[in-house]
């Protein structure tokens, strides 16, 4: 199912993406920065037919802004308007007020929320950039498939949707969710698997390109790098190159698309120059039949 849909999967990532759909247990994916971890859960909400929320952590994330908030503006207008009118009694204006028309749904909400078409993919995404509160919070919706609002009670999902949780491993991620769910380390790809993927996202590209382009980057990252490309910047760079008509790798030509496969200045002058062209080098050595 992956692969029809673009995604090149290695066989462990297919059995535990399998399991976690047949057991109905979240997914935690850890790894580098740009390994087709968030690509995942598109390709299955995709294949599946299933609405994709995605919740995109960020430091200081709270439960307001993962779940919903209450619309103050519209609240306030409300309330100028019963006053305006002669004014309702104090209770029966609350009860109006803090109903779901003034609720503003946040991803993990709708998650709970019925889908046309099935229960919908929750991509709970770099959990790595939250704080331990807010993991503490998830507990309650990964355990139990539920969110507390205080003024409208648990709201409970009628089917649990389908989780993945992706982290860059900035930061370790507390044991108890990790329990919650099935875990796989999602690892820089061989050689082999990454012309697969090129071949899927880049077709156009001609084999020999594809080839020197693969190696190029696979060499890079046994080298001493701040950020090592993932194969995100892979295909970046192919589509790149093509852009400019190359047909062959060059020193120069690597030099001047140097930004599309590596995003710290430090790495880019390491690698430019006459270390590109060492590298270049090698890979064609190594391509050249003993």
């Amino acid at each position: 199912m992956l692969g029809a849909h673009g995604y090149v999967a290695a066989r462990a990532l297919s059995t535990v993406t399998f399991l976690s759909l047949k057991l109905g247990r979240p997914l935690f994916l850890e790894g580098e920065a740009g390994v087709g971890k968030t690509e995942i859960a598109k390709v299955i909400a995709h294949a599946l037919g299933r609405r994709l929320i995605r919740l995109q952590c960020y430091e200081g994330l709270d439960a307001a802004s993962a779940v919903a908030e209450w619309n103050f503006a519209a609240q306030m207008v409300a309330i100028r308007t019963a006053e305006a009118a002669g004014g309702a009694d104090r209770d029966t204006l609350k009860s109006e007020l803090f109903t779901e028309d003034y609720l503003i749904e946040r991803p993990l909400l709708a998650a709970m929320r019925p889908q046309p078409g099935g229960a919908p993919v929750l991509l709970i995404d770099e959990l790595d950039r939250t704080d331990e509160p807010f993991e503490a919070y998830l507990l309650e919706a990964l355990s139990d498939f539920q969110v507390t609002i205080p003024e409208l009670g648990t709201i409970r999902a009628p089917e649990p949707p389908i989780v993945i949780l992706t982290s860059n491993r900035t930061r370790e991620v507390h044991d108890a969710l990790k329990r919650r769910c099935l875990y796989h380390w999602v690892d820089y790809p061989t050689a082999e698997r990454e012309m697969q993927i090129l071949a899927a996202r880049c077709p156009e590209a001609q084999e020999t390109l594809s080839r020197e382009i693969v190696a190029f980057v696979q060499r890079l990252r046994t080298e001493d790098l701040f950020k090592k490309p993932g194969v995100a910047e892979t295909i970046d760079w192919a589509k790149c190159l093509l852009a400019l008509d190359v047909i062959s790798l060059t020193p120069e030509v690597i030099a001047d698309t140097l930004g599309a496969i590596l995003k710290y200045q430090d790495d880019i002058q390491k690698i430019q120059g006459s270390e590109a062209k060492r590298l270049l080098d090698e890979i064609r050595k190594e391509a050249v039949p003993a």
